[in-house]
Formats: structure tokens, sequence, C-alpha cells
């Protein structure tokens, strides 16, 4: 791993644990560089906002790429679904537990809310572009994504705050739900 990417995990490791001690709204982005041994300016040159310390999404990548590999005769709905299911089956436990810290956090921060939505579009970006790819047409590409996201952020900020709960379990609930099962 570079360099890069050690300031970069570092900063994302000590906005969580700053923002789980504090509260999001009371702590900087200045407390945030220091705990992670670097200066404000190298803080946002990792990351944009505050917000994003937070909600940088990793799995998006991994996401379109499993729905572009769905056979093509299946429907969008189903290809999102199917391919998202797919996806998260790869996602390991240290990355499922570094999620949940996350999403209780914004669960608990009202202010975060918009920044979820605001986020999201990265993902409907990365998952229309997928339909796309596989001929779908681009307005049933985004009302489908559009219902996918909407769909699996509930499920995963409702996840964040169960004691106990499984994500494979709540994930699959959630894509059942999705592709009408």
């Amino acid at each position: 791993m570079g360099r890069w990417d050690r300031t970069h995990q570092a900063l994302q490791r000590a906005a969580v644990e700053l923002f789980a001690e504090r509260g999001y709204e009371a702590t900087t982005t200045a407390q945030v560089a220091e705990r992670a041994g670097v200066s404000e300016m190298t803080l946002f040159r990792h990351f944009a906002t505050k917000e994003a310390l937070l909600l940088a999404d990793p799995f998006d990548p991994l996401m379109a790429e499993a729905v572009r590999a769905r056979p093509g005769e299946e429907p969008p709905m189903r290809a999102l679904v199917q391919g998202i299911r797919q996806a998260w089956l790869q996602v390991d436990a240290e990355s499922t537990q570094k999620l949940r810290e996350i999403l209780l956090i914004v669960a608990r921060t009202p202010a975060l809310r918009g920044a979820v939505e605001r986020n999201s579009n990265d993902t409907a970006a990365a998952l229309t572009a997928a339909l796309l790819d596989r001929g779908v047409l681009e307005a049933p590409a985004r009302i489908a994504v559009a219902a996918v996201i909407a769909g699996l952020s509930t499920a995963l900020l409702d996840w964040a705050q169960m004691e106990g709960a499984s994500l494979d379990d709540v994930l699959a609930s959630a894509v059942d739900v999705l592709g009408g099962e």
C-alpha cells in the first residue's frame, strides 16, 4: 500500500473515531487532520468535503461490474438486484464493520441525510452506466437505479441501528423486495 492510500485510510479512520466520540457536527476537519497526523490541507487533497470522509463509496465499481456481468436477457431491475446481491457477497467482514460504524454516524446525524442523497449520485451514475452498457435505454435505467438506491439506502441505515443484525440478511431481504420476490 502506498503513501496516498495509507494517508487516505488514516484520515477516514480518524474521522470515524472522532465523529463517534464527539459527534459529526462537533468535530472539525482540523481535528480529524491532527488525529491522522497530517495537515488540514492534506485532508482536503484526499476529501473535498467533511461529509466525504464518511460517504466515499468504495463499493460502486464492484456493484457496477457485477451488474454488467449479469445475463443479457435479464430485465434492468433483475440485473440490478442480482448484480448487487453478488457484489455484496464479496465484501469482507472488516469492510462490513467499517460500513456499520459509518452508517451509524449517518443515522444519528440529521445533517448527513442530505449528504447521503448527494453521495448516491455517484452510485446512481455507476449503476446507470452499467445498465446502459447492457443496452438498457436511459429512462428505464434511471428509474430502476433510483428505486434500488432508495431501497438499499433505507435498508442500510436501518441495519446500522440493529444490534446483531446480519448485513447479508438485511441486504438479501431488501433485494428480494426490490426484485419482486
